[in-house]
């Protein structure tokens, strides 16, 4: 890793670092690391609030706001944006709000397009691309608490969009600070890893949410009177049975987001392209036995910007990390690493008498 200095300027040597990060020794399998907090774990109650975003082509985003009674503007405020089938009430977003808030730190769950609970307006919901969201969240925050430093946390496919926002944003102050966790840097690598050995049952998993999200969104544009935006939701369903991340989204998210094929989709969206120009100070983590990926996905030292820091563990699953402690009270790596990355951050900020945001 490197050294402390480094990591509190927000500069970085070039490269990727060995992760401190040991797996609990009940838990060294991959797949025991993915799946173990969707069975096993009780996410920490959080007390939120939500709130209707409005958006300028007649959608909305729903957000839920955690402010602890101590936070007050000159705190950072932590945007957290979940992965794919996932929301504001994943583990993982709810583990990370109340990590932030024992420091003192707001925080704002972004539910992407149709995950919060309720089908959205349009046609459109979010894909691996949804870039433009963020932006439009983050600066919703910034018009809210103008004198907040914001940060942006993403997780596996709201990973692949903070990277992606983050690096078509160069010396912006959209963020002091990022995270992108189990990242599927390579979106057709990732499609193709996905359709092997276990990872066909988290596959098949996401295909069958997925198509009954859709069916549930076609039923909802008929009922609100979206006529034909539904008749096109019903012809792109027609053509399942999807039984690959390459089917479904040529077949559903390419056409109804704008892309030519799947081709287009993944070459745009895919978020390895934009590390080079990143300069927001930003800790990217992901685990070589990912099941959702294969090692090509990970860039070359020369791919990543000084302000990349790329943490490369040897286990840790799928969004998982939990090590130590015992299977009634492990320890969630990602919820001390990342405050404390943050914090760092932060503090340097402080030292060289900014306030970002």
């Amino acid at each position: 890793m490197s050294s402390s200095s480094n990591a509190a300027a927000g500069t970085f040597p070039s490269g990727i670092f060995p992760s401190p990060f040991r797996p609990a020794w009940w838990l060294r399998n991959a797949h025991a690391q993915t799946l173990f907090s969707n069975f096993f774990r009780r996410p920490p109650q959080v007390l939120r609030e939500r709130e209707v975003m409005a958006l300028d082509d007649g959608d909305f985003i729903d957000l839920d706001w955690h402010k602890p009674p101590d936070w007050n503007e000159g705190k950072p405020l932590v945007l957290i944006v979940h992965g794919l089938s996932g929301s504001s009430e994943s583990h993982y977003v709810l583990g990370l709000q109340h990590a932030l808030s024992v420091r003192g730190w707001a925080s704002v769950a972004l539910n992407c397009r149709g995950a919060s609970g309720r089908q959205n307006n349009l046609p459109r919901a979010y894909h691996a691309g949804s870039s433009d969201d963020l932006a439009l969240a983050l600066d919703f925050v910034r018009q809210r608490y103008p004198q907040a430093p914001r940060a942006i946390v993403g997780y596996s496919l709201g990973g692949n969009m903070t990277l992606k926002l983050l690096g078509e944003n160069p010396g912006s102050d959209l963020a002091f600070a990022g995270v992108a966790v189990s990242v599927p840097l390579l979106l057709p690598l990732c499609s193709d890893r996905m359709d092997r050995g276990f990872s066909r049952v988290y596959r098949q998993h996401f295909m069958g949410a997925l198509t009954a999200h859709w069916e549930e969104k076609m039923r909802h544009l008929e009922a609100s009177g979206h006529a034909a935006a539904a008749s096109r939701v019903r012809e792109q369903l027609k053509r399942g049975p999807f039984r690959s991340f390459w089917h479904f989204d040529n077949d559903i998210m390419a056409p109804l987001h704008g892309f030519h094929d799947v081709h287009d989709y993944y070459q745009r969206a895919s978020s390895r392209q934009f590390l080079a120009h990143i300069t927001t100070p930003t800790l990217v983590i992901q685990s070589r036995d990912d099941p959702f990926m294969v090692p090509a996905v990970l860039p070359g030292a020369a791919e990543l910007s000084s302000s990349v820091h790329f943490e490369l563990c040897h286990r840790g699953g799928h969004v998982g990390f939990i090590e130590g402690g015992t299977p009634r009270a492990p320890r969630y790596y990602l919820e001390e690493r990342i405050p404390c990355f943050l914090m760092q951050q932060w503090q340097a900020i402080q030292g060289q008498g900014e306030l970002l945001g």
